[in-house]
């Protein structure tokens, strides 16, 4: 038998067999390549769809309708001051976005124009809206809230305006 191989060898008739099994090594390693590629493809999939909190991850453009400056109840408060001192606890309603409404009967009229000029002020600043609604009664309001209907010709009558 050596002296057969030592023939096959010398005339090259051996070398079907070593490519073949050289084909079969290539084909196992291309199988191994794919296999483990396959098996990479599957993590990154599953990490695009698990964030680190383990909820699905949000690819598509949906968007929330809520908004947060909206997110709380609305809520009108009525404000009866009896001096001027108190203006800042109003501004501060004003600033955290919420209605006030202001009954000026328990105050002189020169304390009701401090107040009104000082508010006018706050209410600039926020880019709210202030009106008379009665006759000694005003409505502030934040940015988000309208005021509709109220007539300007009342304040100019009474020189709040």
């Amino acid at each position: 038998m050596g002296m057969l191989n030592n023939f096959t060898q010398f005339f090259g008739l051996n070398d079907e067999e070593e490519f073949e099994s050289e084909k079969a090594t290539n084909n196992n390693e291309k199988f191994l390549a794919k296999a483990k590629k396959n098996e990479e493809k599957r993590e990154v999939e599953n990490r695009k769809s698990f964030n680190t909190r383990r909820e699905p991850a949000t690819t598509n453009k949906v968007v929330s309708m809520k908004n947060p400056e909206n997110a709380y109840q609305s809520k009108i408060v009525v404000f009866e001051p009896r001096v001027y001192s108190e203006v800042q606890e109003i501004a501060d309603l004003l600033l955290s976005n919420q209605s006030v409404i202001l009954n000026f009967t328990r105050i002189e009229e020169d304390q009701a124009k401090r107040i009104v000029d000082f508010l006018t002020g706050t209410i600039y600043a926020i880019s709210g809206d202030i009106q008379r609604v009665g006759e000694e009664i005003f409505l502030c309001t934040p940015k988000n809230v309208e005021i509709d209907g109220v007539s300007p010709d009342v304040m100019q009558e009474k020189n709040f305006y």
